[in-house]
């Protein structure tokens, strides 16, 4: 009987950043290497990536990286780690193409070792297979994944949803999936994003028809709000602005390189030759021939839409008779960035309409899904990842209605450990685990510190006061300089500098009548005595910064 763990690097009780590493005796399977992008209190982070730590450390266990499906959260991490540990990465064709897009570094590019799987094929480790079968997903070319060992399969079904009238590129193979069940699956790893939903998901086709009557409708421009990798999103606005005698128009880079791709790949059929329209030919367009797709930086199109509509954006500006048409779907997380931009559209004379204000639209399983998921697989244990802790909860419930035993459902914490031994699966300790933070080209060097500085900075700014001193005569040569930035106005407040300049010119004074003498102790001192002061005034807290010179005095005349 194999020794079979699975731990979670990333993606359990948070949203994105899906990294499952399934360990078999000696041997390593990583399932997804994704990130996710930060939310508010990640100040000027650009994007957040696991912990690699444990799999750098056992790099020579990894036999593959198996690739669900091609979006930031499942393939975005991989220019972190493969320049440095050149393992195979496996996955579909589109996915493949879309994960090469992400290895723009020139030791990223030097990476070759992509190999390209379908629903069809098996890879044999030893006597260990991996298999693959087709998802609905909002991309084509998404797999779940299968691990079998001698103790039975460890199946991972990536992002998936059901979907009867789906396109032949996106449907579930049900068959293929009851095969699946028929042998022995030890351990489903589920999808549990839309977990807490209990609405029948709309199909792509009613979806499809919301979109072209909305088209059809409208008499003005339409900006389209999407996320750029959402493959099946793009080709329903194609065909939509070709029925309805629009063209389209793609404002980002992003969005460019991923229809480019796509259309390579025949993932993308443009519906006539003529409907794609350059950004020169926009200003000659009339109104209602328009559709633009924005899709924003890092595909989140929000901010976007912000910039347009208070006229900060490079190429198009909110007017009169403008539709903003969200088709994407907006996590909880971004409620309150959501309300806001459509508020800031309004004021800008444009109307705002959402898929999701008529229509139950995802690309995840809700409860119905997950539940028919279990029962053609019938596993032994239920492992319920990708969502926070709710979801991953909901789902639990949701697989105990269908029979499982709830000793035989575990919701891990990032890097737990469960092992399953003597036909029992168990939390078997903890490997470290948690975020990388990526800003700019600095991997990992932003911490808690830094985090904490920057928040402080953004809340109650930055104070910083100038001493020079001469230590050998004990006495302060030039009277404390004070400067403010984003604390208070300084003009208004001279009593506050003044007071501040007198209480740092004592305490440096203090320092420099003490015998043992110590710059780190006079800097600190400034510090503690000038947030004590501020805090009482202003009941702020700004980072404050103490600039001590010293200079000789007797040595400046000599010169």
């Amino acid at each position: 009987m194999s020794k079979i763990k699975v731990v979670a690097l990333g993606g359990v009780r948070e949203n994105g950043k899906n990294m499952y590493a399934i360990e078999v005796d000696d041997r390593i399977f990583v399932c997804d290497f994704g990130l996710k992008y930060p939310d508010n209190e990640l100040l000027g982070i650009d994007i957040v990536i696991p912990d690699l730590t444990y799999l750098e450390e056992n790099a020579d266990r990894i036999e593959g990286i198996f690739l669900s499906h091609g979006h930031a959260d499942a393939v975005g991490a991989l220019p972190y780690f493969l320049p440095e540990h050149p393992v195979p990465v496996f996955g579909s064709e589109l996915t493949i193409a879309l994960a090469k897009l992400g290895m723009t570094t020139p030791a990223a590019k030097k990476f070759k070792d992509f190999n390209v799987v379908t629903a069809k094929s098996v890879v044999q480790f030893g006597k260990i297979k991996v298999s693959f079968f087709p998802t609905t997903h909002s991309i084509p070319g998404a797999l779940g994944i299968v691990i079998e060992t001698p103790s039975g399969a460890v199946v991972y079904t990536g992002d998936f949803k059901f979907d009867q009238s789906a396109a032949p590129a996106y449907a579930s193979d049900l068959s293929r999936l009851a095969k699946i069940g028929d042998r022995k699956v030890l351990a489903l790893l589920s999808d549990s994003a839309n977990a807490e939903s209990p609405y029948q998901n709309a199909s792509e086709h009613e979806i499809y028809t919301y979109i072209q009557e909305t088209f059809k409708y409208h008499t003005g421009r339409i900006v389209v709000a999407s996320v750029a990798s959402n493959i099946e999103r793009i080709q329903q606005v194609l065909n939509a602005a070709a029925a309805t005698n629009r063209r389209v128009v793609l404002t980002g880079r992003e969005v460019e390189r991923v229809v480019k791709t796509a259309m390579r790949l025949n993932d993308i059929v443009l519906p006539n030759p003529e409907i794609l329209a350059t950004t020169k030919e926009l200003k000659t367009l009339d109104d209602s021939q328009v559709v633009i797709l924005e899709t924003g930086r890092m595909g989140e199109p929000l901010k976007s839409l912000q910039r347009m509509a208070t006229n900060k954006h490079r190429l198009v500006h909110i007017h009169e008779g403008d539709l903003v048409f969200i088709t994407t779907s907006i996590s909880h997380a971004m409620e309150t960035m959501a309300a806001k931009t459509r508020d800031m559209i309004y004021r800008a004379g444009g109307e705002v309409k959402a898929v999701s204000d008529d229509l139950h639209a995802s690309g995840h399983a809700n409860k119905a899904d997950l539940q028919l998921m279990i029962n053609l697989l019938r596993p032994k244990f239920v492992i319920p990842v990708q969502g926070e802790y709710r979801l991953l909860a909901a789902h639990a419930e949701i697989a105990q209605e269908t029979g499982i035993p709830e000793e035989n459902i575990l919701i891990p914490n990032i890097g737990d450990i469960l092992s399953y031994e003597k036909g029992k699966m168990h939390n078997a300790g903890h490997v470290d685990a948690g975020n990388t933070m990526i800003d700019g080209i600095g991997v990992g060097d932003i911490g808690n510190i830094v985090l904490r500085d920057r928040k402080m900075l953004a809340e109650d700014g930055i104070f910083i006061a100038v001493v020079t001193i001469d230590r050998k005569k004990k006495r302060i040569v030039a009277k404390p300089k004070i400067q403010s930035r984003g604390f208070v106005y300084m003009k208004t407040a001279k009593d506050l500098m003044t007071e501040s300049a007198n209480l740092v010119a004592a305490t440096v004074q203090k320092s420099l009548d003490n015998k043992e003498f110590d710059w780190s102790t006079l800097k600190q001192s400034v510090r503690d005595d000038l947030s004590r002061f501020l805090f009482d005034q202003t009941k702020r807290r700004p980072v404050i910064l103490p600039v001590i010179m010293e200079v000789n005095q007797n040595s400046a005349k000599r010169q």
